[in-house]
Parts: structure tokens; C-alpha cells; sequence
């Protein structure tokens, strides 16, 4: 891999950190947008559901694009779009107007998330992608942290609106900062073979890889999406500041998909690792059930870590796997399996949390969690020649 200069490494993180902030600063403001444009629990939950469905479909076809077009290029349109989203959102007073913009960030983000990942994957060589996509989870990680404590802060000093004008203006510095990357990025451009996508999914790896982890951000999308309604029930004093901060536990995610190539000399191999972390998770799940708010903030910090060690190693354990052929679909398709299991996350345990409350709700995923682990124990490394 050539050696790339801070000059490229900044803008790619600053970019994903922002990307992931938008996607994450309405969460723990649910409730009081609720509030705002008094709609029911489960439809102002569709802010999120709405934004993961096209994050689900949106990286096939931006996958397959990305192996003739250069990511920089696509970046330079989608972050811009994605300021004026922003701007949008702060200004509308229509509930169903939200519902719009937040459909169009989803057909953004997984532009730049798509770009991002290729871009950082095609200019690593094979023994450094591991660590390269470690450092790429951690920015997702602490744009989803700082998206989420940062526009709980704001709204609570000045009001929700406030929250995407700042997300606006920084994406407009974000944009500012992709003229630092060169147009050419290095990548071998190639015209893949319109049956590309089965022959990934016909590799013994690939699918057990990308089922587990649809089954794991179904997990993390429900309690991330649910947790500040929890929140409210356990404490009246638990305001926007308040249920913002209690995602610090996300930052444990860093730790663990920084250390996550360490984890896989200790457990001996990638997909042990995984498996490890599903079991770590599930466990945390059953911390969830407490109704002591010390405890959930507690246990947050290892839900994270857990989740977060899978996520890392099961993105760079596929693009070590691609090789140096197709890694814009072998993205595509893991970012789609990521994001279809978030979209489902966000709404559907929703409704067991409605009719058989938290402890239903956290006994459903801990099945999910089960499927996820069973996935892939099936999973078998096979890389190309």
C-alpha cells in the first residue's frame, strides 16, 4: 500500500465521523420530537427505520458503481446533499416532511459509508486492511457517540433544531476537506460481471459472514432506538442531555475494534473471535433487564464493546477475503446485510417492547442474537487464489 499522508487519512474519518452523526442525532431526541409532533412512539421511531431501509438496498448498486468510479468523485457530490438535508430537517415543521428528508439521507450515507470503505480497503495491501478497517470502525464508532451526546447537549442548551444546523455547517467544512484527496485513489478499475454479486454470496465465508451480522445491528439498532423510551420510564428526569450521554458506553467500541487484531492473535483466528463476541453480547443482554440506570449505563459500555469487536473483525476479516477484485461489491453487500438488519431493528422489537415490555423485548433479541452465533459457526475462511 502506498503510504497514505494525513492529508488523506483526515478527510476520510472526518467524513465518516459526520456521515454516522447524522445518521444517529435524532435517536436521543425520539421522544421529544414525539413530543413536538405528537405522534406515537413507534412512528417517530420511523425516522430511524426510514433511513436504514435505503441503507439496506442503496450499497448493491452503489457497490457495483464504485468498481468504475472513483469513491473521491461520489463523495464530492453526496456530502454537500447531505449539509443541505440537514438544513432541511431543521427548518420543517411537517412530521411527514422529516419522514422525506430522513429518506433521502438514506440514499446518501451509504454513498459515503460505501465510498469511504472502498477507498480505505483499495489503498491498503493485504496484511494492513485488518488494521485499516479497525480504524475506520472506530470513526463510525465515535460519530455514532459523538452524533448522539452532541445533539442530546445542543438540544437541551438551545433546541432540537439547533442540533442539524451545527451538523449542517460541519458537513460543509467535511466537504471543504475531500479537496485534499487526490482524484485518483489507486484503485484497479475493472467492469465486474453482472453475476458478481451471487458468486460473493456462493462463497462458503461470505454469507454465514454477512447473516450474522444482519442478525447483529438488529440487536444493536433495537436497544440503541429503544433505550431513551426506557430511559423515560425509569426516570422522569431523564431529558435529551441526559439519554444523549447515555451512549458514552459506545466509546468502549473503540477500544475493541482498535484492539480487535489483538483479539484475534489471542482467540486464534477471526471467525472465533466473532463467535466469542456474539456470546459476550447475548450476556449483555441480560444485564439490559435491570431497572437501575446505573447499571444500564453500565452495561452499555460492554454491550458496545461487544458489538463493536464483531463489527470490526467481520469487516476487515471480508475484505481480506475479497482480494483485490470486486472489494466495492464485497463492501456493498456488507454494508446492505448491516443496515437491513437495522432497519428491521429499529421498528419490529418495538412491538414486543409495546405488548410485552422491556423484558420481552430483550428476550427476543437474545433469540436473534442465538441465530446470529449459529450463522456463523457455519461460516468456513476460503480465500481466492
Amino acid at each position: 500500500m502506498p503510504r497514505q499522508k494525513y492529508s488523506e487519512i483526515l478527510p476520510i474519518l472526518f467524513n465518516t465521523i459526520l456521515a454516522l452523526s447524522v445518521l444517529y442525532a435524532p435517536q436521543p431526541l425520539l421522544p421529544v420530537l414525539s413530543q413536538q409532533f405528537e405522534v406515537s412512539r413507534e412512528a417517530v421511531a420511523a425516522l430511524t427505520t426510514v433511513t436504514f431501509i435505503p441503507l439496506a438496498l442503496a450499497p448493491l448498486a452503489y457497490g457495483y458503481l464504485l468498481e468504475t468510479v472513483s469513491p473521491v468523485r461520489v463523495l464530492k457530490i453526496t456530502v454537500p446533499l447531505l449539509a443541505l438535508t440537514e438544513l432541511l430537517f431543521a427548518g420543517t415543521s411537517s412530521f411527514s416532511l422529516l419522514i422525506c428528508i430522513r429518506l433521502i439521507q438514506g440514499l446518501l450515507v451509504p454513498a459515503i459509508l460505501t465510498s469511504l470503505m472502498t477507498y480505505l480497503s483499495s489503498r491498503s495491501s493485504a496484511d494492513s486492511v485488518q488494521r485499516i478497517m479497525a480504524i475506520y470502525i472506530a470513526a463510525t464508532i465515535f460519530g455514532g457517540f459523538i452524533g448522539r451526546a452532541a445533539s442530546g447537549l445542543i438540544a437541551n442548551l438551545f433546541g432540537w433544531q439547533f442540533s442539524f444546523l451545527a451538523l449542517a455547517i460541519t458537513l460543509g467544512i467535511g466537504f471543504l476537506t475531500l479537496f485534499w484527496l487526490p482524484e485518483t485513489t489507486g484503485l484497479k478499475i475493472t467492469r465486474p460481471h453482472p453475476r458478481a454479486i451471487l458468486e460473493t454470496l456462493r462463497r462458503p465465508t461470505f454469507l454465514p459472514i454477512y447473516l450474522s451480522i444482519f442478525c447483529l445491528f438488529l440487536i444493536f439498532a433495537a436497544v440503541m432506538n429503544f433505550l431513551p423510551f426506557r430511559l423515560t420510564e425509569l426516570s422522569a428526569q431523564a431529558n435529551e442531555l441526559r439519554i444523549g450521554l447515555m451512549y458514552s458506553g459506545y466509546m468502549m467500541g473503540i477500544v475493541t475494534s482498535l484492539g480487535a487484531p489483538r483479539f484475534i492473535s489471542w482467540f486464534n483466528g477471526e471467525l472465533k473471535t466473532i463467535r466469542i463476541g456474539f456470546i459476550c453480547l447475548g450476556l449483555t443482554l441480560i444485564g439490559l433487564a435491570g431497572n437501575q440506570i446505573w447499571l444500564l449505563f453500565g452495561m452499555m459500555f460492554l454491550f458496545c464493546g461487544a458489538m463493536f469487536l464483531v463489527h470490526a473483525t467481520a469487516s476487515g476479516l471480508v475484505n481480506h477475503l475479497a482480494g483485490s477484485e470486486y472489494r466495492g461489491l464485497t463492501n456493498g453487500l456488507y454494508v446492505a446485510f448491516y443496515y437491513a438488519g437495522g432497519s428491521i431493528g429499529s421498528f419490529a422489537p418495538g412491538i414486543i417492547y409495546r405488548h410485552y415490555g422491556w423484558n420481552g423485548f430483550l428476550i427476543t433479541l437474545a433469540i436473534v442474537c442465538g441465530l446470529g452465533y449459529l450463522c456463523i459457526s457455519r461460516a468456513r475462511i476460503s480465500v481466492n487464489p
